[in-house]
């Protein structure tokens, strides 16, 4: 291609720039949109796709739902985590509003997981605290958003550019009023003014290489390669934290998530070699992974995600979320290898480094309205150093900037033609040397230096060697060439995680401490020091260009937290950070030169190639109404009907209910099954009418077992089902329908009508039955039941419905039981019983060879608040498990 001319730009203009389509900018573009600005989202992909939540998302990692956790628990438990680095009243911005995003999400058609009342199920993974709020359909959050984004009202004022990437952001009177980009398909060169700019670009994932040394394998989203970091560092914001790595768990060989979050709440654990859990860091932390990271490089490695005691429905639960969801690829990963949940523990190891605000505090410094150091220009996600922030916490302050940053107008000033030509210049280099080394190579050689230099275990020598290298690079960088818009991006995102790679080496130099566990393990410095360095480190771009550091005291907190009193102070100016010494020929000037359940899964039975496929799915573009879809939904062709019930459940128009309810009763089973899907996918905005009751009834009496389980679940869900419907089917011959009608009388809390449950002939439904009922008359039947689950089941659920003396009595008999899991129910249902006959069984209990039954008996001990209770604590934090221990260590 040729270099267009700098005069030939594109310009467009706006009240506010968002750049980024992920999380936080979709959030940022809705609020600025609804306050009345005029907004420009740029994208360097496409925004129905782009962003780490695309990748799918299992659930939300800090949901403070009120009753369940307070606000300032979770304040003080980040805090905690990031071992007093943090500035609270960002923070708790994301607790206290975190709530009402739940709900806002919720209100444009996201589902979070609720019981059978409708409340949320959240979960508790951390030992203090419950925020884990799984989200059932995570993987079709990104389409929610982008179909918020379509509105009418909102097209109106968001303009959307994809494959538009943003390089530089202008700055003009010591303000933000713009950006300097290019098309990333045609490599037209475009520029931007703007009242305000909203960074949102997501984390830098591509920074250290993967092990298996595939540039684009990331434990983030591979595109993420750190362009906010630098577009914020040379518009002159600080940034802070930069240090503070995130590395996370992960399989072996598969760079997808261990996911603790997800198999945790369902019973699974990391294990060593010898079947034991290790892990004393009660949060997902640098501390956790420094206890981990010990644990695999020891005898007692390797270190496995242990499942296979898990009971069939939970294993199945699991792959359903693991396999699709999270990766899609990850159930033929595991197939390719011949493991199996159920008779494998499955081998987990470390990612590479990356920096990101949201799952450690890697960042833009920011303040609690997302406002950056450079007036009107804001970064919110996980760009921004607000610690451990997560998918809510990139909502709050994509929301919080976009508020802030929709009170201003277009600049209507000249755009800064030096820097529109160093943005021209940075972007067009690669094709004046078509034949200069291309961008993988010089991508991999600079991530290699990274993973050899910049990884912890980190030193001063290290450190020292990877700045020498990062400059040198620079001529190696400023040489690439490339050939397409497509390899211009590629070099572009290259530059950025040099920058990337130079701010984390001086800035872990700069830090002469060891904090965050693992995150910033230094070898020659392996002590904290809270005294010289209770500080935020933050950096920035001095006048001269280099890199500058300032110790900034961290501010009192809001919330009191044991173990740290910061005072707040002066901040203390380091200056630029020189690397060390470290040649053994003596001193030298300068660098040497060179270097060295089964899814129903039904589908048409015929194929079609009709135009009309393409037609009924061009309808989901536009704002069309329901009776658009008409001719569509009942042509001949079922792949057609199929294709006009996926545009119609993406456009959701109104009256969206009653179309898919009708096309339940479809001849072809694809369709019904797209229908019953579209349903589940809309069920948190469908209205809860007459019409569409009327057809979820008659379709619960379908031949398709698919179609009456989802059905159901849409009838109790919109509150539109009666005991009687749910009654009559806790008969029906497929078994997903009666735990559908299960949780319908659940719902509803038809008791007794729950009670001819008791005796289904699957487990499956028997153990939902045993955690429905309330009465200890009810659950009796239950504990002599022949399979072992259902036992264990009506034993936990005792402990909530109160276990009187005659069932305690069988309660502490059961803790003999050759299943492990009705012990652990037992033991959990003398947490309510009389105390003279639970705490002598449940201290004995503590020596159980089972772990989670031993913690079960902790767990129940503490809710007896005797002496004898706490002399059985006290010898249980002695305990050969972690959990054990800590549970124990709480009381």
């Amino acid at each position: 291609m040729q270099i267009p001319a700098l005069a030939d730009a594109e310009e467009l203009t706006c009240d506010v720039l968002v750049v980024g389509g992920g999380t936080a900018g979709t959030m940022a573009a809705l609020t600025a949109a609804e306050r009345g600005a005029h907004v420009l989202l740029l994208e360097k992909a496409h925004v129905r796709h782009s962003g780490a939540l695309a990748m799918g998302m299992d659930g939300v990692n800090n949901a403070v739902i009120p009753g369940r956790a307070e606000p300032d628990d979770y304040v003080a438990e980040i805090t905690r985590a990031n071992d007093g680095i943090v500035d609270q009243s960002t923070v708790r911005q994301t607790a206290t509003r975190g709530f009402a995003m739940v709900q806002r999400l919720e209100s444009y058609g996201v589902k979070f997981e609720k019981d059978e009342h409708g409340e949320y199920a959240v979960r508790q993974v951390h030992r203090s605290g419950s925020y884990v709020l799984p989200m059932p359909e995570g993987k079709d959050v990104k389409k929610v958003l982008y179909r918020q984004l379509r509105r009418r009202e909102m097209r109106e004022r968001i303009r959307i550019e994809n494959r538009v990437m943003p390089v530089r952001i202008l700055t003009a009177d010591g303000r933000a009023v713009g950006a300097a980009a290019f098309n990333t398909r045609t490599g037209a060169f475009v520029t931007v003014r703007a009242g305000a700019v909203v960074l949102a670009t997501g984390a830098c994932g591509r920074l250290g290489l993967p092990a298996s040394g595939y540039l684009y394998g990331t434990y983030e989203n591979p595109t993420n390669a750190g362009d906010g970091y630098a577009m914020a560092y040379h518009a002159g914001a600080e940034l802070t934290g930069i240090e503070c790595f995130q590395i996370n768990p992960l399989i072996k060989d598969y760079n997808g998530p261990a996911c603790a979050y997800v198999a945790n709440p369902f019973g699974g654990y990391q294990v060593n070699r010898h079947g034991e859990r290790f892990v004393d860091s009660d949060y997902w932390s640098g501390q956790m992974m420094a206890e981990f990271a010990a644990e695999v490089a020891s005898d007692r490695g390797p270190v496995y995600l242990k499942l296979s005691h898990l009971p069939e429905e939970s294993v199945t639960a699991l792959e359903s979320i693991l396999h699709s969801t999270e990766r899609p690829t990850r159930g033929t990963f595991h197939a390719g290898r011949g493991h199996d949940y159920r008779t494998h523990d499955i081998e987990m190891h470390i990612s590479e480094i990356g920096l990101c605000g949201g799952h450690s505090a890697s960042g833009v410094r920011v303040d609690d309205h997302g406002r950056t150091t450079v007036p009107r220009l804001y970064a919110a996600g996980d760009l921004a150093c607000v610690p451990h922030n997560y998918m809510i916490g990139a909502f709050v302050f994509g929301d919080l900037a976009g508020a802030d940053a929709a009170r201003f107008t277009a600049y209507e000033g000249e755009l800064p033609p030096d820097q529109l030509r160093a943005a021209h210049e940075l972007v067009y280099r690669p094709l004046r040397n078509p034949a200069g080394p291309p961008q993988p190579q010089v991508e991999y050689k600079l991530r290699r230096f990274v993973n050899d230099y910049v990884a912890p275990p980190k030193s001063g020598a290290r450190l020292s060697l990877a700045v020498e290298h990062f400059e040198r690079m620079r001529t190696e960088i400023a040489q690439m060439g490339a050939h397409t818009p497509h390899e211009l991006m590629r070099c572009a995102e290259v530059t950025f995680i040099r920058d990337c790679a130079e701010m984390a080496a001086r800035s872990s130099l700069a830090r002469t401490e060891s904090r965050w566990g693992l995150y910033h393990e230094r070898t020659d410095h392996p002590e904290r020091d809270d005294e010289a360095w209770l500080h935020h480190l933050d950096l920035r771009k001095s006048p001269s260009g280099a890199m500058e550091f300032t110790a900034r005291p961290v501010e009192p907190y809001l919330v009191p937290v044991d173990g740290y009193t910061p005072t707040g102070g002066t901040p203390r100016h380091l200056g630029e950070m020189h690397p060390e010494q470290v040649a053994t020929a003596g001193p030298r000037d300068r660098a040497p030169i060179g270097s060295g359940t089964a899814a129903r899964t039904p589908t048409s039975t015929t194929a079609s190639h009709s135009p009309r496929i393409l037609e009924a799915l061009a309808l989901a573009e536009g704002e069309p109404e329901r009776d658009a879809f008409t001719g569509y939904l009942t042509d001949p062709d079922p792949a057609v009907r199929s294709a006009a019930v996926a545009a119609l459940t993406e456009s959701a128009p109104p009256g969206v209910g009653p179309a898919l309810a009708a096309r339940l009763t479809d001849t072809d089973a694809g369709v019904r099954a797209a229908a019953t899907r579209g349903l589940l996918e809309l069920v948190e905005v469908l209205p809860p009418d007459e019409e569409l009751r009327a057809g979820l009834r008659s379709a619960s009496a379908s031949e398709d077992p698919g179609v009456r389980a989802g059905a159901l679940e849409v009838l109790r869900a919109l509150r539109l089902g009666d005991v009687p419907h749910y009654a009559a089917l806790l008969t029906d011959p497929d078994i997903e329908v009666r735990l559908s009608a299960v949780r319908g009388l659940t719902s509803v809390d038809a008791q007794d009508e729950l009670v001819r449950a008791t005796t289904d002939p699957a487990r499956e439904v028997r153990v939902a039955t045993a955690r429905a009922l309330l009465s200890p008359t009810h659950l009796t039947p239950l504990l002599d039941d022949g399979d072992a689950l259902v036992r264990a089941a009506a034993y936990t659920s005792l402990a909530g419905a109160g276990c009187p003396p005659d069932l305690a009595v069988r309660a502490v008999g059961a803790l003999t039981d050759p299943a492990w899991q009705v012990r652990a129910g037992a033991a959990t249902a003398l947490g309510s019983a009389p105390e003279p006959l639970a705490i002598p069984a449940l201290t004995t209990t503590l020596a159980d060879p089972n772990a989670d039954v031993r913690k079960a008996a902790v767990l129940s001990l503490r809710a007896h608040a005797t002496p004898a209770a706490r002399a059985a604590l006290a010898r249980a934090v002695n305990d050969s498990d972690a959990d054990v221990r800590a549970y124990a260590a709480r009381r």
